[in-house]
């Protein structure tokens, strides 16, 4: 695949923007690099800010806010631009800018939310999912790729209310959470079959979905975590 000519820019952005924006510290939309990592580690990041909200990627920058800066521009800027278009499936829109602050450089790396979700990242087995979580880029659950492939979806989400979904409602109005394996166990299935019930569920608004402690739970949408 041949990789777009794109060119690194001089940003309008001002070395006191540059540096009030580090103080912000990393999170759910900002990550620092101090140099570009490998083409599958950088794609990552590149699709789990495409798969939550878009972000920033600072290259030249240490965990601890310290500008390092970039020398070999273009050798970065190739590998960032090798991630988004080959690494990621569909491939990602990304913008590059240069900053020049005092003597060092630092490269801007902007990640757009994709309009159709999820970015798939290649790997030798299958093709994963990468998600924004606080300051990290984190591997989606099985549930969380499927819900999001079903909102970006262009077919209609439907689900019956049957029993199971009643016995589910009761649950979570005196418990007000549930996990896959709980439900499973709630109206006797495989964790597959109520897998299934719950993401049918977030993708129609009825529940969403939240993760705590690196686990999956269930709330009725209206319920604020």
């Amino acid at each position: 695949m041949m990789l777009p000519n794109g060119e690194i820019t001089i940003s309008s952005m001002t070395p006191a923007d540059l540096r009030n924006l580090i103080q912000t510290g990393e999170g759910k939309y900002l990550e620092f690099k101090k140099t570009t990592p490998s083409t599958g580690k950088i794609a990552r990041e590149i699709a789990a800010f495409a798969n939550t909200k878009g972000g920033t990627i600072l290259v030249g920058v240490d965990d601890h806010k310290n500008i390092t800066g970039v020398s070999a521009y273009f050798e970065e800027e190739y590998v960032l631009h090798k991630a988004a278009f080959e690494y990621c499936v569909p491939a990602v829109e990304i913008e590059i800018e240069l900053i020049h602050s005092g003597s060092l450089d630092v490269m801007v790396v902007r990640v757009p939310e994709a309009e159709k979700k999820p970015v798939y990242n290649k790997s030798k087995k299958k093709r994963l999912v990468f998600v924004r979580r606080d300051d990290k880029s984190v591997l989606a659950s099985d549930e969380q790729a499927e819900i999001l492939k079903n909102r970006y979806s262009d077919e209609g989400v439907t689900f019956e209310y049957g029993e199971r979904e009643q016995m589910l409602f009761r649950y979570l109005n005196e418990y007000g959470e549930i996990t896959v394996l709980k439900y499973s166990q709630l109206i006797n299935v495989t964790t597959y079959r109520a897998s299934k019930i719950l993401v049918n569920l977030v993708s129609a608004g009825v529940l969403k979905l939240f993760n705590r402690s690196e686990t999956d739970y269930y709330t009725f949408s209206h319920t604020t975590k």
